[in-house]
């Protein structure tokens, strides 16, 4: 019988970089979060969902990720996460992660490449090169963006956001993004975390492009083929 461990779970939210400081330096911090574990335990917490806390130009509190594989430098390394992990699973405490993956940061390298046309990276993203016009009703915070098409004059097109321009959408739809998606998971996986929150679920699964009005509203076959992986 499959493991629903997460049924019975009493699961208590962290956003690390405000929750313990462990070295002085005044930001919470993976150390203090494992010096505290105790506490946690002691609470009949049995599993920690961490907020984002990948390397990131930190504009939308971390959900503008530059880098799925690392830690934020203010929160220490990898070689921090991995004791944290050590010590949670000592404690009988499981431990979950947000997977942003509906966007990227601008400064991923894979935008970056991009943005520069790279054949490799240009199909990562959602790109139309005419004007799409007024776009601000689909704009997901009105009055913070005018809509969900942003020029770039290095790449002479528009890519799409649903967020906020300097979130440019990860194109979902190309098999090779749902790759590095699962070679994220993989990575985190084998650092023991025993599951992920989907961040904008809705809009990972979503079509998107110029021509999305006329496709299927959204395909549910991704986040089929994520938990066929993650089991």
């Amino acid at each position: 019988m499959e493991n629903r461990w997460f049924k019975n779970a009493v699961i208590y939210c962290v956003d690390v970089d405000t929750f313990r400081d462990g070295n002085g330096d005044g930001i919470g911090d993976f150390i203090g979060l494992r010096q505290a574990l105790s506490y946690l335990a002691g609470l009949g917490v049995t599993c920690i969902w961490l907020l984002p806390f990948y390397n990131s130009p930190d504009r939308d509190n971390g959900y503008d990720i530059m880098d799925y594989l690392s830690v934020h430098p203010h929160l220490g390394d990898l070689g921090d996460f991995a004791a944290f992990m050590s010590e949670a699973n000592d404690r009988g405490i499981r431990v979950i992660i947000d997977l942003v993956v509906n966007h990227t940061s601008d400064q991923h390298p894979w935008f970056q490449a991009a943005r520069r046309n790279d054949p490799k990276y240009y199909g990562y993203y959602v790109w139309r090169k005419d004007d799409p016009g007024d776009t601000s009703a689909q704009a997901v915070f009105p009055g913070k963006q005018s809509g969900v098409w942003e020029f770039d004059k290095l790449a002479k097109a528009y890519y799409f956001h649903r967020f906020y321009s300097y979130q440019p959408d990860l194109n979902t739809g190309n098999p090779t993004v749902r790759d590095e998606i699962k070679k994220v998971m993989g990575f985190w996986l084998a650092l023991g975390v025993s599951g992920f929150r989907v961040d904008a679920a809705p809009f990972v699964i979503a079509y998107k492009g110029p021509d999305a009005e006329k496709q299927p509203h959204e395909s549910f076959d991704y986040l089929e083929e994520f938990r066929e992986f993650l089991r």
